[in-house]
């Protein structure tokens, strides 16, 4: 297996956003070249000082091309970023007058950005990188040729230049913070949705084991009453009590039906106990659970099927539980009526369970899957469907819950089927 390689938070996003600066850059240079030659009338090299700009514009397009696909980039990267606009502005200030020139300032915002997107000490490099720029242009730059109009008093120039480069450093530093500013809350969001993933998540292998544990617990006492009822059916006293016979006939039923469900859960935990998954059809699958919850109900559970093209699927035990605990919660607001919608749209199993129920509060829509989020008032309550939520997000689903205009509450699971296929 390729190991994926990590890389800084929000690199992807400060690197776009550098690019974003190196097309102001380059527009910005244009734009000063083209008014210090044709209105200024300053002789300036200017094959030598358009070349950068066009270099600028050429890494932006490959760096767009190199963003394709890749979910960030590497502190080497974007110190080479920042290392190229400071030797681009070194050039360029070298070639129209050094330190003399005002726009040396914009030293100052390379050095803040690097500051900004590199930890402390790769900072320090961009900073060294810059001030050993100043030292040099300090000595080494080829003087401006000014016309004769601004030779006479070049420090009006200078003081025009240094105004325009101070309203240029601090517009491009309240845009480049605002967007850091801007990356970081998204960071911030994001790693808090994370933590709460991960403490959900505590939730669910928590309540798995202790699940996994009680069934195991479960097991062997439900096997002995088992043995006890087929034992029953066999004693002289119950053959002339049909009464009885038929008593035992549905504790039997229900004794089964525990240990299916027991089964059921450890299977899910992957300790199968029994039959493997079997493989089935959306349209069977679909109609084999409004058949149980309708005979369950007496009749209260209907299925309204749409599966046109059907698919081969697994009749997993735990999605069975997630199908379950939707019936179950709709039933226990709705017990005379439960809808079930059954579809295949853009290779998703979409199933729509409607109740006539009171609907959800506007607080509970809002905290719907979270953990203990419930309308029955009661400790320990909302469990399931913050059960429903994780697992089929695990499968790469979605869940929707809303209100019907009509009255009652909807839900909605969107399973893709690429996850819970036949062959998959």
């Amino acid at each position: 297996m390729t190991d994926v390689p990590a890389y800084p938070a929000a690199s992807a996003r400060n690197m776009a956003l550098l690019v974003q600066l190196r097309w102001m850059a380059v527009v910005g240079q244009l734009v000063t070249i083209w008014f210090a030659g044709q209105i200024l009338g300053i002789a300036l090299p200017l094959p030598a000082l358009v070349a950068i700009p066009a270099l600028l514009a050429l890494v932006n397009a490959g760096t767009l091309v190199l963003a394709r696909g890749r979910m960030g980039f590497s502190h080497a990267e974007l110190i080479g970023a920042l290392m190229l606009d400071v030797i681009a502005l070194t050039w360029q200030l070298y070639l129209s007058g050094g330190t003399t020139n005002p726009f040396t300032f914009l030293f100052l915002l390379q050095i803040v950005i690097g500051a900004i997107v590199l930890p402390p000490r790769r900072s320090w490099i961009i900073a060294g990188v810059a001030v050993l720029s100043v030292t040099l242009l300090s000595f080494i730059a080829d003087p401006l040729a000014l016309p004769p109009r601004l030779r006479a008093d070049p420090l009006r120039l200078y003081l025009a230049g240094g105004y325009v480069s101070f309203v240029l450093i601090a517009v491009l530093l309240v845009f480049f913070v605002i967007r850091i500013d801007s990356n970081r809350r998204s960071s911030d969001a994001a790693l808090a949705h994370m933590r709460q993933r991960a403490a959900e998540e505590d939730h669910i292998v928590r309540m798995g084991l202790l699940a996994s544990g009680a069934a195991h617990e479960l097991g062997t006492p439900l096997a002995t009453m088992a043995v006890l009822v087929r034992d029953w059916f066999k004693h002289p006293a119950l053959a002339g009590r049909p009464d009885l016979v038929e008593d035992l006939h549905d504790m039997e039923t229900e004794l089964l039906r525990c240990k299916a469900i027991v089964s059921g859960i450890l299977l899910s935990a992957g300790e199968a106990r029994g039959e493997n998954p079997r493989v089935t059809t959306a349209d069977a699958f679909m109609r084999e659970i409004a058949r149980e919850w309708s005979a369950r109900s007496g009749g209260a559970v209907r299925l309204t099927n749409h599966i046109e093209r059907d698919a081969a699927i697994v009749s997993d035990p735990a999605l069975r539980q997630v199908i379950s605990n939707v019936i179950d919660n709709a039933l226990d607001v709705s017990p005379a009526h439960v809808e079930i919608i059954a579809a295949i749209a853009a290779q998703h199993l979409v199933m729509t369970f409607r109740d006539q129920g009171p609907g959800f509060s506007d607080d509970m829509l809002a905290r719907i899957g979270r953990p203990y989020t419930s309308t029955k008032g009661r400790p320990g309550g909302g469990l399931g469907l913050f059960l429903v939520f994780n697992a089929v997000r695990k499968l790469g689903g979605e869940v929707t819950v809303r209100n019907r205009p009509e009255g009652g509450a909807e839900v909605l699971l969107s399973i893709p089927l690429g996850t819970i296929a036949a062959g998959a």
